[in-house]
Formats: structure tokens, C-alpha cells, sequence
């Protein structure tokens, strides 16, 4: 059972890296610091709207010790188009003072520092890892959660324990690329509504189409 589940899992990720090619986080940044900020102001919201408003945002506060310094209100109002603008704000302004006081004003490596900062999780975290430094992990947010269920991956519901299984499903080479490249496929084909079975590359290995 865990060999077929594996076996299907390598093809899925197969033919949806040939469909996407290299799997690239929407956010722009130019640093982990940057990345970070960017993955909190994502909650809740578009990477197309979060990529408007960074900029202008990196622009007047391009360091931790910039926005630890800055008025609250003033990041509120920089960030009030992301929603949640006041949530974001606090998070951002204690992840800088957090990074200043605890690691030297840099992003730590590790899962375990980094879901110690105010604003991250542990989806944050393995976006982090994965995306500014390469280290293997999990991404699991709400179009993962659905996909992986959808695809019959996993019953989980839980995006802690989704991460786990399929840890063990997708051998660790694919660590990185299979959040990115699933949170793609499910913007792209696989949304909650309307999902598009009869274009879906891997419609035959969805027990919801092809099993």
C-alpha cells in the first residue's frame, strides 16, 4: 500500500514538474528577510497583491532594524491592501525586533528557530527554508490541504500532519519543489470550486476522475 501510494506520488510530481517546469516562489524578494515579510503579508491574500504593496514597503524599511524602529501605524498603513493589515503589521515589526535581539538581525535555518518568531508558522517556515536556503521541507497550505486530499494522498485534514505524511510518501529531493509546484497546479487547474478534471495533467492518477 505505501509502495503504490509512493509509486503515484513520484508520477504526479513527475508530470506536473514537466507541465510547470522549475518550481519558483511567486513572492519577490531579495533576501530570507524580505521572503519572510512577504510569506505573513500572504496570508489571507494574493501573491499578486502582496508583490504590489513589498516594493514601496522594502524601499522606506529595506532592513530589520528599519522596521523594528518604525511606527507601528506607519507599517499598518504601508500593508492595509494585504487585509488583516493590523495583525501583519504587529507580526512584521516583532519578527524584526525578534531577529535584532535573538540572531544578530539575520533569518535563522532552522524549523525550530524560526517558528519562535512572531508571524511564523510552520508553513512560513518551510517556505523560508526551502525557497532562501535550500533546505528540504514541506510546504502545506490550503491548496495543498486540498489536492493531496483530492488525489487520495492522504485523509488528513490537519496541515501538521499532511506535512508528516507526505514526508513520507515524497522522497526528500522533492521536499521543495512539491508545495510550490502544487500550490501552482492547484491555482492553475485544481481550485476549490470548479476544479478543471478534463485539462488536468494528472487526472489519471485522481481517484476523483481517473481511478
Amino acid at each position: 500500500m505505501a509502495e503504490a501510494l509512493a509509486g503515484r506520488a513520484a508520477k504526479i510530481i513527475g508530470i506536473l514538474r514537466k507541465t510547470y517546469g522549475k518550481a519558483e516562489c511567486a513572492l519577490h524578494h531579495k533576501n530570507p528577510f524580505q521572503l519572510a515579510v512577504s510569506t505573513i503579508l500572504s496570508a489571507q491574500c494574493t501573491d499578486k497583491r502582496v508583490n504590489m504593496v513589498t516594493p514601496s514597503l522594502f524601499k522606506k524599511y529595506p532592513t530589520p532594524k528599519h522596521f523594528a524602529k518604525a511606527p507601528q501605524s506607519a507599517i499598518e498603513t504601508m500593508v492595509r491592501s494585504t487585509g488583516f493589515y493590523k495583525n501583519k503589521a504587529k507580526a512584521i515589526k516583532g519578527l524584526s525586533q525578534k531577529l535584532i535581539s535573538e540572531h544578530g538581525g539575520k533569518v535563522p535555518k532552522t524549523l525550530e528557530a524560526l517558528v519562535k518568531l512572531p508571524g511564523i508558522g510552520r508553513k512560513t517556515a518551510n517556505v523560508i527554508l526551502g525557497v532562501a536556503f535550500d533546505i528540504p521541507g514541506i510546504v502545506v497550505d490550503t491548496h495543498v490541504t486540498r489536492l493531496t486530499n483530492r488525489m487520495g494522498l492522504t485523509k488528513q485534514k490537519d496541515p501538521v500532519k499532511i506535512e508528516f505524511e507526505m514526508m513520507k510518501i515524497f522522497p526528500r529531493k522533492d521536499w521543495n519543489d512539491f508545495g510550490l509546484i502544487f500550490i501552482q497546479h492547484g491555482r492553475a487547474i485544481c481550485p476549490a470550486r470548479k476544479p478543471k478534471c478534463e485539462v488536468c495533467p494528472v487526472n489519471a492518477f485522481c481517484p476523483k476522475v481517473g481511478l
